[in-house]
């Protein structure tokens, strides 16, 4: 029943502001109005990954559930893991309203939210008050538009839920700071890794657990960006890259009047150039890296192909925005008959099966 009532509620939230429908369908996902996963995940979907064990790969991209209020909604729907944020130390109301701008003809979203969240405070009591109910949950960290020091900012973010987190996810790739995408840049990327990985490190034998600690991307990074993220990350190893955040590229779209808007877009226009970029840094970094991928996922074929240019986990939101929920159960069985067509027994056997089909491609 909750099936057909989030199929039928589909053209009325398409046909709202953007924002508007957004923080209707939180509220909705709050009050239990949902559809729950049927039965349990293939096992053959499984991933092992750092010290985790994962019911399939697929998961709730950051940005969706900011503050941490419906992670177990997102979890009880079928995803394999939810990372929730961006949240930054202090609460802040992020830019001006109208900020979200629907692409409908190019299934793609504008937005310019600029980190708008309750602040760590808020957070860290919401998840404590979830605490024992299992499920993977990554917090999404970053920084105040205002703030003296962003480095600061984050290593603020991995104290605060050293004790929580499943994992960590270092954003440093929103477009919609000014300043932040700076600090994807040889010293000053070198400098936040060291502290923010010497802050979990700290927190480590208290917490009886490492948290593991990923990086997130832009798509709009040269090959000497690339290069120079790679050393970095040679020199202050993560636990995980993410490619990719949102692009400032507007090529290829239908919807003209909409594509002025300044911030991130995010959506199916974004899947060729964020794959491409994937696929380019699994050449870069090290096998033992995993990379998770994101960025214009809509169905079994493109998260497929996430995997072959190289993610071991991939993570969707704007694809939601069209297809609603139910999607989730689609793109799953859509990973599953994907990887048996191709001959493998499980979908870890598929990762960077396809790696030079991505790289080879020109950037859009």
């Amino acid at each position: 029943m909750l099936r057909n009532m989030a199929r039928l509620a589909q053209p009325f939230f398409r046909a709202i502001d953007p924002e508007r429908a957004h923080d209707l369908a939180i509220e909705a996902l709050r009050l239990g109005l949902y559809p729950r996963a049927g039965a349990a995940d293939d096992p053959r979907l499984a991933v092992d990954m750092w010290d985790l064990r994962l019911p399939n790969p697929l998961g709730m991209a950051a940005g969706f559930d900011k503050d941490g209020l419906v992670p177990d909604a997102l979890l009880a729907m079928g995803l394999g893991f939810a990372e929730i944020g961006t949240v930054t130390p202090r609460p802040q109301p992020g830019n001006p309203k109208p900020r979200v701008f629907r692409l409908t003809a190019d299934k793609g979203v504008i937005n310019r939210l600029g980190f708008n969240n309750d602040g760590h405070r808020a957070m860290r009591e919401r998840l404590i008050e979830r605490r024992g109910r299992g499920g993977i949950i990554g917090i999404n960290v970053g920084a105040n538009k205002d703030s003296a020091d962003f480095i600061a900012d984050y290593v603020a973010g991995i104290e605060a839920f050293a004790d929580l987190a499943s994992y960590f996810t270092v954003n440093i790739s929103s477009p919609n700071t000014p300043g932040l995408r700076d600090l994807q840049r040889g010293d000053a990327l070198a400098e936040l890794l060291a502290k923010v990985l010497a802050a979990r490190d700290a927190h480590a034998e208290q917490n009886k657990r490492r948290v593991p600690v990923a990086l997130k991307i832009a798509p709009d990074l040269t090959e000497h960006d690339l290069d120079d993220i790679a050393g970095v990350l040679d020199r202050h190893p993560t636990d995980a890259l993410i490619v990719s955040n949102t692009t400032l590229s507007r090529d290829g779209l239908s919807d003209a009047a909409q594509a002025g808007e300044a911030g991130g877009l995010s959506g199916a226009p974004l899947f060729e150039r964020s794959t491409i970029v994937l696929a380019r840094m699994r050449q870069r970094v090290p096998e033992t890296m995993p990379l998770i991928g994101v960025g214009g996922i809509h169905s079994g074929e493109t998260a497929y192909e996430k995997v072959r240019a190289g993610a071991t986990l991939v993570q969707l939101y704007t694809g939601l925005v069209f297809g609603g929920f139910e999607m989730i159960g689609d793109i799953k069985q859509g990973l599953l008959d994907a990887m048996l067509a191709d001959g493998h027994a499980r979908i870890a056997d598929a990762v960077a099966t396809g790696v030079s089909d991505w790289t080879d491609r020109p950037l859009p």
